[in-house]
């Protein structure tokens, strides 16, 4: 007798899940003469490519106040949505996980370096795309992925605590220059007031204390 197929897909699901939660990394590599390419493995440092990252997913916070499976859960399957502006399937799998109490990290794709990245990760450019663990899911069902966070055995309702802050989304790749605070620059000394001639009637050697 074969096993229902329900009971199949959960199976399939929870060991492709165990399978490895370690999410590669991938690298947007500028060239010396401008040229932009992406990569799993870094450039050596000779070089001199600026690099920035990527991060695939993985990246999900665990924070301290979660109960104590949830966080397990989270550290062994993190979940990782990839969204766009004006995207309704973008929408709907961020209203599952949110109602299901889901804690996830959400990457934006709306520059042409973040669709290379996201070309890069998934093999396509469609959205949204979420990873749970190392299992990776294109386009959006309720019923495929409820039983990916099903296996993963995400609560099927929130058990969030009511202090618990949803992190904002951050884009897909973040450049160097956009993450480095402002230089303030350092005050300039007023020469003018430097070269101002000094008052001497009442020191006629012109003698400077």
């Amino acid at each position: 007798m074969r096993p229902p197929l329900f009971t199949t897909v959960l199976a399939c699901a929870a060991i492709t899940l165990a399978a490895n939660t370690h999410a590669q990394t991938v690298y947007r590599i500028v060239g010396p003469d401008g040229k932009v390419s992406f990569s799993d493995q870094p450039p050596p440092p000779a070089s001199k490519a600026r690099v920035t990252t990527a991060a695939p997913g993985g990246g999900t916070a665990v924070s301290a106040s979660l109960p104590f499976e949830l966080k397990e859960i989270v550290q062994r399957f993190p979940v990782t949505l990839y969204t766009s502006a004006n995207c309704s399937p973008c929408a709907s799998a961020r209203n599952l996980l949110t109602s299901r109490g889901v804690p996830f990290t959400e990457r934006t794709v709306n520059s042409n370096d973040d669709a290379e990245a996201l070309q890069r990760i998934s093999g396509g450019t469609n959205l949204p795309v979420g990873t749970i663990g190392s299992q990776q899911l294109k386009g959006f069902s309720d019923v495929e992925w409820t039983q990916y966070l099903d296996a993963a055995a995400y609560p099927k309702t929130s058990v969030l605590p009511a202090s618990y802050q949803q992190p904002a989304p951050r884009p897909l790749v973040v450049s160097k220059a956009a993450a480095e605070p402002a230089k303030v620059a350092a005050p300039v000394p007023n020469s003018a007031a430097q070269q101002q001639p000094i008052d001497t009637s009442n020191n006629p050697r012109g003698i400077q204390f």
